[in-house]
């Protein structure tokens, strides 16, 4: 996520600097061939014209769509913060006092459990934009936490070992702790160290998590349908090949009887690189923002909100030694 005002003009210019120098080629050549007398190069506007509104209709429907699906994302982490903090105050006043092991057992696992969720959802699909040179660059201004980090290690430090030895054979190892606190409460139940409401209104908790991380799941795991995204694609191609093709006749005319007459015609190079710019950069953003998990700095901050939640919990412990918050990195926050 980013945490500027705005981005800045170098920080688009350095994202797309690769995408508009390949504009610039496709540009340069038709105007470059008319130029040396291939006149029947050129093409009405008018059809191209009518392929750039459908072309608007479809990125604008792909970026609302984008904008819906890292929307959605959002709340779902927003409603993970909130139900994380009546978890742990629920567990705390129902199990026992603040130093009670079995508090701070269910605490540590949570932390697990919102540890593997993040990491899960790092995970690479073949879907996902990442591995795109224009990410890949803009990818050295800020680091993606979960491709730093040693999942193992920070497990050991948050789960017994009988808990971890468990947990690291599984593939999904966020189910797999939400169980295991499932299981926990019940062993307490029976053996009537909480009574039975409070049983249910743990439980509740533990459906509201696992609810949470399936919808984060369908996000992660489901992509932007490709029938649309590549239709797109393929209208987007039409008419940037188009474009350059179409205005060279009337940037020509622009200087007749004028000092510009032989040279208005590379007009046509930076105008209709500004038209294919800002028809492929509104792509390129909708299909950065599709994925709201793969790790882009318009990614939700899924990294930091675990830290506050953690953060927040461990205050509840009264703990002194608290981890410190995840702070933006070149404005970028994951």
């Amino acid at each position: 996520m980013h945490t500027g005002k705005r981005y800045t003009p170098f920080e688009f210019f350095y994202w797309t600097r690769r995408i508009t120098f390949k504009l610039f080629l496709i540009a340069i050549v038709p105007t470059l061939l008319y130029s040396l007398g291939w006149k029947f190069i050129t093409i009405p506007w008018q059809p191209v014209a009518i392929l750039g509104t459908a072309v608007a209709f479809v990125v604008g429907f792909k970026n609302n769509a984008s904008y819906g699906r890292i929307w959605e994302a959002r709340q779902i982490y927003g409603s993970i913060i909130n139900d994380s903090r009546s978890f742990a105050y629920t567990v705390r006043d129902i199990v026992g006092s603040k130093n009670n092991m079995d508090v701070k057992i269910i605490f540590y696992r949570h932390f697990a459990w919102l540890t593997c969720l993040r990491h899960q959802l790092r995970e690479s699909r073949t879907w996902e934009n990442m591995d795109s040179m224009h990410n890949k660059e803009y990818l050295r201004k800020y680091r993606i936490p979960e491709k730093a980090e040693n999942l193992n290690e920070i497990l050991k430090q948050l789960l017994s070992e009988q808990d971890y030895n468990y947990v690291i054979t599984k593939k999904n190892k966020a189910t797999q702790l939400v169980a295991m606190q499932s299981a926990a409460i019940a062993n307490m139940y029976k053996a009537d160290k909480i009574n039975d409401v409070a049983w249910k209104q743990l439980q509740e908790c533990l459906i509201k998590f696992t609810d949470g991380q399936g919808r984060a799941e369908r996000i992660k795991n489901f992509p932007y349908p490709r029938n649309f995204a590549s239709i797109t694609t393929y209208l987007l191609f039409i008419f940037v090949i188009s474009v350059p093709f179409t205005l060279l006749p009337e940037f020509n005319k622009l200087g007749l009887d004028t000092f510009l007459e032989g040279y208005s015609l590379w007009f046509n190079v930076p105008f209709c690189t500004m038209i294919m710019w800002v028809f492929v950069t509104l792509d390129v953003i909708g299909e950065s923002s599709v994925n709201p998990f793969e790790g882009s700095s318009l990614d939700v901050p899924i990294t930091q909100i675990s830290r506050t939640i953690e953060i927040d919990m461990r205050d509840m412990l009264d703990e002194t030694e608290l981890p410190p918050a995840i702070q933006p990195v070149n404005n970028i926050v994951l």
